[in-house]
């Protein structure tokens, strides 16, 4: 085990300079990045960091931008292209950094039993602390909040997705898991679980059901969701990526059969699902590891999202 260990560590490690590396620093501008202490109930014991861009208005929308393991809120802030798209289209932006967590580094929780349940307490609820802060404090708009992140980040997505899909309205899961995927602590790190060896495989009705025994008896609107995956991903298997399709699809009623199909660029193959509009999009990255997001990435994000002025897709 610290053989696996030290090795997703590397990993995740090696993740990081390539994410600092091939994704521009955001924009100059008279904006940081601050650090907000005391923002509501922490049971993860989580760091919370926001960005508010020089111009927005009076109430921006909402990002969570969550990290991958090892990471934190402000490697991901530096190493992203979140902050530089919030200042050109006027949203602000949480940055969480989870905690150390024994063994395995900085990874967000998804694997707790507490983190499976609506309030259940552990990192999802430090999560909705930041943004019920975020609307109280900044004027956030509680009707445009959304979720992203990378890796554990991605994972994390997905799990603040089923739990409150009445506080997001959408999500971007790079690199991600379906929620539920892994079945407790000894299920974790990547590197010696179950859930991302190679060979996890429910039908969509069982992932789909993981989803609405996070949050019984909700009967509301769920947020849509895009899933990014490279298929040469070897930490996080690509095969995940058509798990999380088979969750989603059935969590929102539709076929496995995909909508539209398309390449919106080089080596990136698009399906859609969606009863009139899209509510699943999966993204097929040709060539790629545990790398994303790439460069220009962070945009089909914010697109997705409407947060970009133009009608969300």
């Amino acid at each position: 085990m610290t053989g696996t260990r030290t090795t997703f560590a590397t990993l995740a490690g090696a993740l990081l300079l390539t994410l600092a590396g091939a994704v521009a620093p955001p924009a100059a501008s008279a904006a940081s990045l601050v650090e907000v202490n005391n923002f509501g109930d922490n049971p993860g014991g989580m760091r919370m960091h926001v960005y508010v861009p020089d111009s927005h208005p009076a109430h921006p929308g909402i990002v969570v931008a969550m990290h991958g393991c090892g990471g934190s809120g402000p490697g991901f802030y530096s190493g992203s292209e979140f902050a530089s798209l919030a200042n050109r289209y006027g949203f602000l932006v949480i940055y969480p950094s989870a905690q150390q967590q024994a063994g395995f580094g900085r990874c967000f929780d998804t694997w707790s039993d507490a983190a499976k349940h609506r309030g259940g307490g552990s990192d999802p609820v430090s999560i909705v602390s930041m943004v019920t802060y975020a609307e109280q404090h900044y004027g956030g708009d509680p009707n445009r909040v959304f979720a992203t992140g990378s890796s554990s980040g991605g994972m994390m997505t997905n799990e603040m997705l089923a739990l409150y899909p009445d506080v997001f309205k959408a999500g971007a899961a790079f690199m991600g898991v379906p929620f539920d995927c892994f079945s407790g602590a000894a299920d974790y790190p990547p590197g010696s679980s179950k859930c991302t060896g190679g060979h996890m495989d429910r039908t969509p009705q069982q992932w789909g059901d993981s989803v609405r025994r996070a949050y019984p008896g909700y009967t509301g609107p769920r947020p849509k969701i895009q899933l990014w995956h490279g298929t040469a991903d070897t930490l996080v298997p690509y095969s995940l990526l058509q798990e999380e399709i088979e969750q989603w699809t059935n969590v929102f009623g539709l076929s496995q059969t995909p909508t539209s199909t398309d390449t919106p660029q080089a080596g990136w193959n698009r399906r859609r699902y969606g009863s009139g509009a899209t509510q699943v999009e999966a993204y097929s990255i040709q060539g790629a590891g545990h790398s994303l997001p790439a460069a220009g990435m962070a945009a089909y994000a914010i697109t997705f999202f409407g947060l970009d002025g133009t009608p969300a897709a």
